[in-house]
């Protein structure tokens, strides 16, 4: 897996990423939020990533990582919150969206 060399700023982004392409649809509310929280390099940089990456890879990344690097509680709780803070960027959360956020929950916990 490639993500081995990520930085935290740069897992924040795949993740988040993930999140707002889980539908196919990034909206531009989506990316403003992801942009408040990382840097538009990082986002670029990232942003290709999980686009071209499957969904498997995509959460198989997202665990490894998580489990690599020990993220406590608050972190994850975080996470979390940047997560449900994307897909209601725009205003509504679809069917998708909330069978992601259930998955990533369990990957989390």
């Amino acid at each position: 897996m490639k993500n081995s060399n990520w930085n935290r700023e740069e897992f924040l982004a795949y993740v988040l990423l993930y999140a707002a392409h889980c539908n196919f649809f990034e909206t531009k509310e989506e990316e403003n939020y992801i942009l408040s929280r990382v840097d538009e390099a990082t986002f670029n940089k990232i942003h290709t990533e999980v686009v071209v990456d499957s969904d498997e890879e995509n959460l198989n990344k997202i665990q490894q990582y998580i489990a690599d690097n020990n993220f406590n509680e608050t972190e994850k709780n975080a996470l979390l919150r940047d997560v449900k803070n994307v897909f209601f960027a725009d205003g509504s959360i679809d069917v998708i969206e909330k069978k992601v956020f259930n998955i990533l929950k369990k990957i989390l916990r």
